[in-house]
């Protein structure tokens, strides 16, 4: 029988069953599933054998329900740092990955950036094609630095944490200034409240006045108008050299 806490591809029907409840586990934040809401197609097509693990997963990251919870309802670094904890089981290394991330999302699609994880070279050594993914932030091998657990921390917050129940990043300022953190409760921010987090973008290449730049413009706005001022920059020409928290 696999192991429930990392279950492999097996060929019982027990064993793709774990699999399944696994990955619904894992790459959907530990909620409740109802039937309707299920990838009976994908689950048959893994029951016999037409697919791996690895292309369970990842459906399972393309589906509407994954969309709807993490890309569509929730802050664009929210989204990223999740991608990171149920796809790679770790929390973001440092303000150049989740950048890369927010940027590759805005510019090539919602596809591409859930691509970026599971085709990386990290997911095939830690997982390959048929574990399922899991929570290995706590492990040394996945920090490269001591802040590193704190984080994960901070993202995996037990057994009875459903992700979707917080909209708001958990290690925005963390990430930003390369620093530990305070492990505090989790808290979701008001849009418009007065206390949502600002980011710096910094693009050169051009300005919205469409006139050739060879300086560096720097651009200050809040979590929730982040995306569509990265749309901008990008219709301009500029490229995004850096994004932080201020």
């Amino acid at each position: 029988m696999a192991d429930v806490a990392n279950p492999t591809f097996e060929t019982s029907l027990g064993d793709v069953d774990n699999v399944i409840r696994a990955v619904y586990k894992q790459v959907w934040g530990n909620p409740h599933v109802m039937e309707s809401e299920r990838l009976i197609s994908a689950e048959s097509k893994l029951a016999n054998g037409e697919i791996s693990v690895r292309e369970f997963v990842r459906i399972a990251a393309k589906s509407e329900f994954y969309r709807d919870r993490y890309f569509s309802s929730c802050a664009p670094y929210r989204f990223v740092e999740l991608n990171f904890l149920h796809l790679l089981g770790r929390a973001p290394h440092d303000q150049r990955e989740v950048s890369e991330h927010i940027v590759r999302c805005i510019a090539e699609g919602y596809d591409a950036e859930i691509d970026s994880y599971i085709n990386s070279d990290e997911y095939e050594a830690a997982f390959g094609e048929n574990n399922v993914p899991c929570y290995r932030g706590k492990d040394s091998a996945a920090n490269a630095k001591q802040i590193g657990f704190n984080r994960m921390f901070a993202l995996d917050r037990g057994a009875s944490q459903v992700d979707s129940s917080v909209k708001a990043s958990q290690l925005v300022f963390a990430v930003a200034t390369n620093s530990a953190g305070k492990i505090n409760a989790s808290t979701s921010t008001v849009i418009g409240s007065g206390t949502e987090k600002r980011f710096k973008i910094v693009a050169s290449g051009s300005n919205f006045e469409n006139r050739p730049s060879t300086n560096t413009t720097e651009y200050v706005v809040s979590a929730s108008r982040m995306t569509s001022q990265i749309q901008a920059i990008n219709r301009s020409s500029a490229k995004i050299l850096s994004i932080k928290a201020v």
